[in-house]
């Protein structure tokens, strides 16, 4: 009996490595087939928006120009005159909100029995309400106590009196400015 090994080099299992390196093979051609089919369709889309752009740059260049020839056709006296006519309406309209009984209710309520009020010009400005009010006492300090009790209500801001003298009847004649907004609702005079 002849004991002699016939094989000149050992065996090794190949078909797992065959294997192994066919599955790699695979995923790679898979994921380079993605890649390619993403580049085109990312390509298709970078064409489609760029003439998108090109048509959207054409439609906001007519419509500048269609504006431009609107605005050359625009009587600009007439635009002037609409301009100032609803600047009035809109003045008139915050004159019709300002309301009369709200305000000389406030008046009415922290008005010292040594005080006169003589006159009261409300002026609307940017929506804020501008008063003006001349009024008489006989030391500037019962003004001074009015002013304090109108800035308590809430409904006046920055109250100042903007000229002092002294009248015919030793009465101090004062006119106080200041902001007037409408009281909160339920606020107490």
């Amino acid at each position: 009996m002849l004991r002699t090994n016939v094989s000149t080099r050992p065996f090794y299992n190949e078909r797992a490595v065959h294997l192994a390196l066919g599955v790699v093979a695979a995923v790679l051609l898979i994921l380079t087939l993605f890649n390619v089919g993403r580049a085109i369709a990312l390509s298709t889309r970078n064409t489609d928006l760029g003439a998108q752009i090109r048509r959207d740059e054409e439609q906001a260049a007519k419509l500048d120009k269609d504006a431009r020839l609107l605005r050359s056709r625009i009587n600009q006296a007439e635009l002037e005159t609409v301009v100032a006519a609803a600047r009035e309406a809109n003045a008139l309209i915050d004159q019709r909100t300002f309301s009369w009984t709200e305000f000389f209710n406030l008046i009415e309520s922290t008005l010292p029995a040594n005080v006169m009020l003589t006159s009261v010009t409300p002026e609307v400005k940017d929506g804020k309400t501008e008063v003006s009010m001349v009024v008489l006492a006989k030391n500037a300090e019962d003004i001074d106590e009015f002013m304090e009790a109108l800035e308590g209500t809430k409904a006046f801001v920055g109250l100042l009196p903007a000229t002092e003298q002294i009248t015919d009847e030793g009465l101090h004649e004062v006119v106080v400015r200041g902001n007037y907004s409408r009281p909160a609702e339920g606020a107490a005079p």
